[in-house]
């Protein structure tokens, strides 16, 4: 399998200058709320889509994100649009056991996920709003695997790029994603090199005055 330059270039980058990227370009991408839950580890892959929905009166015909692990390739992220669900669970332990088996580099989720626990110690980063112990079975079910989901009112369609870390999640959609990780790279080039002007023992208010406003423009 070809190596994916875009993520491999999108992984040296965090998500804060992701976001910068994003603002400079008048794109959305950015959301708030998800938070990693099970590992620190910074995140950046291909999306693999899952939408959920509560349960009516139909009977589920497979296990929910079950499709989307067997979809994935090593590497993917799976994103599942639990439309920001607290109450129950839309990820749990045996799905984090595939994924990891599979390479999946990690779970974003919409919502609430459980057996947090087994996801830290398999090593699988999971992002969510929270953990809870409430199972989904007879509560909620799959609607579709790989098509597009909303994701806190950002859009992601699968191959999209997803990046994630301490700071939260970040999508970058397929079509902009060469312009928006050059601009991130070019952002993050910037910083590194006001840290280094600070290190060196030159003024946080000179450094950060002389290049705030450049930050987002340049």
């Amino acid at each position: 399998m070809a190596v994916d330059e875009l993520v491999k270039r999108l992984a040296k980058l965090d998500t804060c200058a992701v976001s910068d990227a994003l603002d400079r370009l008048a794109l959305r991408g950015s959301v708030v709320g998800l938070r990693p839950l099970s590992s620190q580890e910074r995140i950046a892959g291909r999306a693999v889509t899952v939408k959920l929905k509560s349960k009516g009166s139909e009977e589920s015909t497979r296990h929910l994100g079950t499709a989307a692990v067997e979809a994935a390739d090593p590497g993917d992220v799976i994103v599942i649009d639990h439309r920001g669900r607290q109450d129950v669970a839309g990820w749990g332990g045996i799905l984090s056991t595939a994924a990891k088996v599979k390479g999946v580099s990690g779970v974003v989720v919409d919502g609430a996920c459980r057996d947090v626990d087994e996801s830290r110690e398999l090593g699988l980063p999971v992002f969510a709003r929270t953990g809870v112990q409430i199972t989904a079975r007879g509560r909620i079910v799959e609607e579709s695997t790989n098509e597009i989901i909303e994701i806190a009112g950002v859009v992601v369609a699968p191959g999209d790029l997803v990046i994630a870390d301490g700071s939260g999640v970040v999508f970058v959609s397929a079509e902009r994603a060469e312009e928006v990780i050059s601009a991130a790279e070019t952002i993050a080039a910037r910083e590194a090199e006001m840290t280094k002007a600070v290190k060196e023992g030159h003024s946080v208010v000179e450094v950060m005055g002389r290049n705030y406003e450049t930050m987002l423009s340049r």
